[in-house]
This record gives structure tokens, sequence and C-alpha cells, in this order.
């Protein structure tokens, strides 16, 4: 089954030999230098991966989570260059900055204040969605104009967390703002 695919790939692109085809594909690759976490990796990648799948696939970094895999649920959510992005729509070959992911805010075994107000608040269930509500929430505590519990909703209103622990979560982001909780 996988010769016939390969003869049909290789006469399909005008080539003569699975051997031709296979060096057409690699033509087609591209070098990707990511940092991530302070860590930088050379990758020879598709054009069309995206950051999820090179952070997952290639890269080992599991935190990031695949849910939608269409931008909805906020599960894959990391910072490029300080800002939330989701890495299910973003192209790895697009990342020019830094990637930081929720294995990359801890500092010297102490957790980022967001974390440690996750767990103070209980803003964690089944723990699928927790990576990509760090992120975003680290993000939302740092943005001085996001004050009330109405205005971290909002915020915060791209991560999905099927658990319900929105309360809590709100909670967390006010405690890690200096706001209590």
């Amino acid at each position: 089954m996988g010769t016939v695919a390969a003869g049909v790939t290789a006469t399909s692109l005008g080539l003569t030999t699975a051997g031709e085809a296979q060096a057409a594909r690699d033509d087609a690759l591209v070098d990707v230098v990511l940092e991530v976490n302070g860590d930088k990796s050379a990758l020879r990648l598709d054009p069309r991966v995206t950051l999820l799948d090179a952070l997952r696939e290639r890269l080992a970094v599991t935190g990031p989570k695949k849910g939608c895999d269409r931008g909805q649920c906020g599960a894959c959510t990391v910072h490029v260059g300080g800002r939330p992005v989701l890495a299910c729509l973003t192209l790895a070959a697009a990342v020019a900055h830094e990637v930081t992911t929720v294995e990359g805010v801890a500092r010297d075994g102490v957790l980022h204040p967001v974390q440690q107000a996750f767990i103070d608040q209980d803003a964690f269930q089944c723990g699928f969605c927790t990576s990509g509500q760090i992120m975003s929430a680290i993000a939302c505590a740092r943005d001085r104009g996001v004050r009330s519990d109405d205005e971290i909703r909002e915020f915060m209103s791209g991560n999905i967390c099927r658990c319900g622990a929105y309360s809590n979560i709100t909670a967390a982001v006010k405690q890690a703002k200096g706001g209590g909780g």
C-alpha cells in the first residue's frame, strides 16, 4: 500500500523514482530555530507545522495541550516575546521571539506567583486546561488595565475550563495581581 502511494506521489510530481520524490519533499522543508524556555533548538520542518506541534512532537514540551486545534479553547496558550498566543494557530517558522511555556515560568525551583495562586485558590480540577489558563493568567496579572472580576473574566474568556473552575481562576488572578482572593 505504501509503495503504491509513493509511486503516485512520484508520478504526480513528474518524478520517476521514490528517491526523487523524497528529495523533493526534503527540499520543501525549512530551517527553524526556536528558543523555548531559554533553550535554542534547530529544527527542519514543513513550513505548515504549527508551533504547538513543533513543541509537543519535536521538542517534547508537553505543557501546551492540543485541545480543539482551532484556537477556541486556549489549552495551547504560550507566550511568544512575552505576549500570549495560541500555539495551534501559530506557524513555527513564523516565530522570531523566545517562546515561554508553563514549564518555563518557575524560577530556581520557586513557582511563579500565578502558579502558586492557582494552587492556593484550587483553580484547577482535571488539569487539562491549566497550563493554558496559567499562561493567560500571567498576562492578565501583568495587565494594569485589568482590575475588576468582570475585566479578569473578559481577559480570560479565550480559555475554556470544562470543569467550571472559573470563580477559582478569577480568585487566583486577583491573588497574583495582589488583590487578595
